[in-house]
């Protein structure tokens, strides 16, 4: 694992920039590092959607973004219309933070774990309007239980998702190994598995990898495959 070569790894990495604020080129500069390193998508918020799809023009690098972000806690229909608004926008990778107070009232309740898991899938109904769409969805792993984990893990899956993301990257913990191999075990090999929040360095890349995520998001992409 520590020999991937650069091109592999660049591949499956999310490059990011979800700052509140910021230099006012770092949508430019992301997309300019992102075609030249050839990373598996450039994510930013919302408000940048469209900005970061003019940067990058013809090229095959994806724009992603991320909805309700980073608390979750906004309604299902705000999400849907975020999500259709940001699809319409240009946007081909969709990062859903779930709702965690939801998700814990899910673990303890079964007409609560239905109607979260109905919410799930009407946004994935009504958001997945093209076929090269890959939508995730954030379990932010740090507020979580053992058995909360899998349940989002789960649900994720049966609500159609194509990815578990362990963390936003803005609560008190990022991803862990610990957290990718119990995604992974959970969602089973065709499911993506997304390890982000606090992926600094090649090692750290590496690690996740080897424990089962096939996507790593992180703001260090270009010291990661330069390392």
């Amino acid at each position: 694992m520590s020999k991937m070569a650069k091109a592999e790894l660049a591949a499956m990495i999310d490059h990011t920039f979800l700052k509140p604020a910021g230099e006012p080129d770092a949508v430019e500069k992301l997309c300019a590092e992102a075609k030249k390193y050839k990373f598996a998508c450039a994510m930013v918020h919302p408000a940048e959607v469209a900005n970061a799809v003019k940067h990058l023009g013809r090229s095959k690098i994806r724009v992603g973004t991320v909805i309700g972000f980073p608390l979750g806690q906004n309604t299902v229909e705000i999400k849907i219309a975020e999500g259709v608004a940001c699809v319409a926008a240009g946007a081909k990778d969709i990062d859903l933070v779930v709702n965690i107070r939801r998700l814990k009232a899910a673990a303890v309740s079964k007409e609560a774990r239905q109607a979260l898991l109905a919410d799930l899938r009407t946004f994935v109904k009504q958001v997945r309007v093209k076929d090269d769409l890959c939508l995730k969805l954030i379990i932010e792993c740090c507020y979580l239980n053992r058995k909360e984990k899998i349940l989002a893990s789960k649900l994720a899956k049966q609500a159609g998702f194509d990815f578990a993301k362990t963390s936003t990257g803005f609560g008190p913990g990022g991803a862990t190994i610990e957290d990718v191999k119990l995604l992974r075990k959970t969602v089973g090999p065709d499911m993506g598995v997304k390890a982000a929040g606090g992926i600094r360095t090649r090692a750290d890349a590496l690690a996740m990898i080897e424990a089962g995520a096939n996507r790593i998001g992180t703001s260090a992409g270009v010291a990661i495959v330069n390392s």
